[in-house]
């Protein structure tokens, strides 16, 4: 599943293992080229005394001690080292090394030739937080804490250490179970998400920046936030000061009930600026419970590529507000495709769930049951229906269909491309374009993707797919594509003989 959109992230998506040698203390994802510097203090003057305003009370506006959630349950929190051997440059050396980089760096390295770049092994150290879930030794913390790990720690409050064996990793939802060989251990109390309400008192523990069982305090900012970073996730926006090291460590409520695992962060630094993300508990126990039981993680999948409704698109499709999932193109031979699902569409609903953002749908697709049947509330041109698809595993892989129809033959190129409409234009701030609706070969190669959008080959503007047909009929063995993500515009060589 993923999501086909013109989007900008002009923040730094974090992941929050710290002390990483080898490589960067906290992975960064989706960050644009010019990036916003960083943010400056400044001092706020006394504010004005008013006279006190009459209003009807709202609830207690102190917050709570946490203190005795900090004593029961702060002994169940672990520190956990992991170190082992990370691969650098070579076939790493892709669109996913540099997410978090300059773009031009990108696409300057990708020139020079992949060739060029011998990989190589180099040490790796880090450290990151988890929670004891049952007195036998069984814990949770984050896929990325574990990640090309060889050797995992456990650190008890009580100095008392353990080697841990990781019983799986789903990278998908960024969670992980550990084990280690230990008895009537502490464990924390697990809650109800669906109770947690945005603005209610929560805290966190873990370790940032090595610094362990430390505790902070905040409120849920929002529920069911999805991330540009194609996750399966609808995480819980915090303003809880969370860091590098946090990861994987409890977030509480004001009950002493674990809701969430603390995962990221945006931030312009690397540190915290005031919104930190956690996984829902329910999510995570999940999957836990399928690495407990099979040692492994399913997830489904439909089989579409799909974009947010802007107000623009709503009018365009005559919808009555602007939600639902934009399907902006079909896999083949997909449950969506056998569902009759088609390019246009957009999806409002899963089985009575309302899909408001597009992010929703593949949140609740991918942690569907593989082979399950889900009842799709769709609108198309003016009309509702409804479409049952039968999701298939995302681990199967996908036959690609090198015969469908792109705006090249024989897909030279390889984009499916579509003209954009008038409203898409708007928001793009372009005059014409073409919108890339699948990127594949080629062009996939040099790191055009889904959502981007197609201003010029060799200079030359492209309002049509004729256009491009025809340019790339007199090209030679490279073409330069001009495209357009979010605000930026960058020119992509793309090898085709």
């Amino acid at each position: 599943m993923s999501q086909a959109s013109m989007k900008s992230a002009p923040l730094v998506l974090a992941l929050l293992a710290a002390g990483v040698v080898g490589g960067a203390g906290v992975e960064a994802l989706h960050n644009h080229a010019n990036a916003a510097s960083a943010p400056q203090v400044a001092l706020l003057a006394p504010a004005q005394a008013a006279a006190p305003v009459a209003a009807a009370p709202v609830g207690t506006i102190a917050p709570p001690d946490f203190s005795a959630i900090t004593e029961r349950y702060g002994p169940a929190v672990v520190n956990i080292s992991v170190s082992g051997m990370r691969k650098t440059g070579g076939e790493e050396m892709g669109a996913e090394a540099f997410q978090g980089g300059d773009l031009s760096e990108f696409f300057r390295r990708f020139q020079q030739g992949q060739g060029r770049m011998v990989p190589r092994s180099v040490p790796m150290h880090g450290q990151g937080s988890g929670f004891i879930v049952s007195a036998d030794g069984t814990i949770l913390t984050n896929a990325h804490v574990v990640k090309d790990a060889t050797e995992v720690t456990v650190k008890l409050t009580d100095r008392r250490e353990f080697k841990a064996k990781v019983l799986g990793a789903d990278p998908k939802t960024d969670v992980a179970v550990l084990k280690i060989d230990a008895k009537n251990l502490p464990v924390v109390a697990l809650g109800n998400v669906k109770s947690l309400r945005v603005g209610e008192w929560v805290l966190a523990i873990g370790s940032p920046f090595g610094f362990e069982n430390t505790v902070t305090a905040g409120v849920v900012s929002a529920k069911g936030r999805t991330l540009p970073d194609d996750s399966a996730v609808p995480f819980i926006q915090t303003d809880v000061a969370v860091n590098p090291g946090n990861s994987g460590g409890p977030l509480f409520n004001s009950r002493g009930e674990v809701v969430g695992i603390n995962s990221q962060i945006y931030s312009q630094s690397g540190g915290y600026m005031g919104v930190s993300f956690a996984i829902p508990i329910d999510l995570a126990t999940a999957i836990r419970n399928q690495i407990v039981t099979t040692g492994k993680v399913q997830h489904a999948r439909l089989g579409v590529a799909v974009q947010e409704v802007n107000q623009a698109l709503a009018d365009s499709f005559n919808l009555d507000k602007p939600e639902g999932a934009l399907v902006s193109s079909v896999e083949k031979g997909s449950p969506a495709d056998k569902a009759g699902l088609k390019s246009g569409d957009v999806i409002r609903g899963v089985d009575g769930q309302p899909i408001v953002a597009s992010g929703d749908l593949p949140a609740i697709i991918s942690l569907a049951t593989p082979g399950s049947t889900v009842k799709l509330d769709v609108w198309r041109k003016g009309n509702r229906l409804q479409l049952t698809p039968r999701l298939a595993n995302a681990a199967d892989k996908v036959a690609q269909d090198d015969t469908r129809p792109d705006a090249t033959e024989g897909g030279k190129l390889g984009l499916a491309l579509r003209p954009l409409e008038r409203g898409e234009q708007r928001q793009a701030g372009v005059d014409g374009g073409l919108l890339v609706e699948d990127a594949s070969g080629a062009a996939a190669r040099a790191g055009v993707e889904a959502g981007d959008v197609l201003l010029a080959v060799n200079g030359a503007p492209v309002t049509s797919i004729e256009q491009v047909r025809s340019m790339m009929a007199k090209a030679g063995k490279s073409v330069a594509l001009l495209i357009q993500r979010g605000t930026d515009k960058i020119f992509v060589p793309v090898r085709v003989g």
